[in-house]
């Protein structure tokens, strides 16, 4: 069974808007690097919509050149779309309807390295499914004072054990857990 992955960068004081957030080299290699390793990304609507408008080519003028290998590696990525509004997907996307539990229960039982899930909501839904294997929050140093946070309205908590911790000269902190078993 493949492991599902969450990862998502947040503030310190845990806003998870990615406007709050200055992108830089080293951040987008880490999370290129974790792209490449899962097999398919699977994303709500909303984050779906944004990630096809901001990385699937061309590339906009003045886009940093650093920013290439992921866009490059996002959009060369299988996706999947869970959704209820839109009626036909594609830059390499799939989507997911009916019984969420069951739908991505299936994508996971596939074989395979692995799913990368990004957002907000679809991951509470997943969490509280207990669906998502590991997480990596990656943390920035700012605190935005305002925002969506993570996991707002979960009907209990869930339990993680650290196991791995990545320092970047930024200040910012990619922190991986696992479900505490």
């Amino acid at each position: 069974m493949r492991p599902l992955r969450y990862s998502i960068n947040v503030t310190l004081d845990g806003c998870c808007d990615h406007m709050a957030m200055e992108p830089y080299e080293a951040m987008h290699r880490h999370h290129t690097q974790n792209i490449a390793q899962a097999d398919a990304l699977l994303f709500g609507r909303v984050t779906y919509q944004m990630m096809e408008e901001a990385w699937r080519p061309p590339s906009p003028p003045g886009r940093p050149e650093w920013m290439e290998p992921f866009a490059r590696t996002i959009d060369a990525a299988k996706k999947y779309v869970v959704t209820s509004t839109l009626e036909h997907v594609d830059w390499n996307a799939e989507i997911v309807r009916g019984d969420l539990a069951k739908a991505v229960q299936e994508l996971k039982e596939e074989p395979g390295d692995g799913l990368f899930v990004g957002g907000v909501q679809l991951a509470r839904a997943l969490t509280e499914l207990r669906l998502i294997d590991e997480y990596e929050i990656f943390v920035h140093p700012r605190i935005a004072g305002r925002g969506p946070t993570l996991f707002s309205g979960l009907s209990k908590h869930v339990d993680l054990k650290l196991v791995n911790r990545v320092e970047f000269d930024s200040g910012g902190v990619a922190l991986q857990y696992e479900l505490k078993k």
